[in-house]
């Protein structure tokens, strides 16, 4: 479970030469764990998933680099970078705006970098990698638009996923009545590809 910090994304900082999440979790984090503990050491045994920026994260590297894992999921998970299209106060707005400018070197939501970086923006791109997924974001979330947004675009574009939406927040009671759906999905994403144990 490798924490993302309190916003690194999970994503190569253009801007923060210290925040380059995706190169620590594809080239450090997954050898590093082959390495240490009885793995399958490919992409048939490793799934991915997470909450919130997490649920981002998760997406987002796993659309990048479908080579590493087979499956993927996103709890909560924060879709669209634009942070001007979440249900938040004010207050919460300009505290994204200055973290998004620390960490892209811009605050502007209409910069390429945000666009590029946001996953309802790479529905083709799961399309084409083909991996199993599962969306799942509460009806009282404040990403839940977001969430919505990825789904109508990867059913419009015929992409398989499943998608869920049960009563609930942005808290843990819902990340954790949430947990083991996705458990169930990936095993059994890994028992169709051979991997699981007996």
């Amino acid at each position: 479970m490798p924490e993302g910090e309190a916003f690194g994304w999970y994503l190569d900082s253009p801007f923060d030469p210290g925040s380059q999440f995706e190169t620590y979790i594809t080239k450090e984090v997954i050898p590093m764990i082959d390495k240490t503990y009885r793995t399958v050491g490919s992409n048939k045994g490793r799934v991915i998933t997470g909450l919130s920026m997490g649920g981002h994260g998760a997406m987002y590297l796993s659309t990048r680099h479908p080579d590493l894992f087979c499956a993927a999921g996103t709890i909560s998970g924060a879709m669209d970078m634009n942070w001007t299209r979440y249900r938040i106060t004010e207050e919460f707005a300009k505290s994204l705006a200055d973290r998004y400018q620390k960490l892209l070197g811009t605050s502007n939501p209409n910069d390429q970098v945000f666009i590029n970086s946001s996953i309802v923006n790479m529905a083709e791109v799961i399309k084409k990698n083909g991996l199993p997924i599962i969306i799942d974001c509460g009806v009282d979330d404040f990403l839940v638009e977001a969430n919505r947004e990825l789904h109508r675009r990867l059913v419009y574009n015929n992409t398989p996923h499943d998608y869920v939406e049960r009563p609930g927040a942005h808290t843990w009671g819902y990340w954790q009545n949430s947990l083991p759906y996705h458990v169930l999905f990936f095993k059994n994403v890994l028992k169709s590809n051979g991997v699981t144990v007996k």
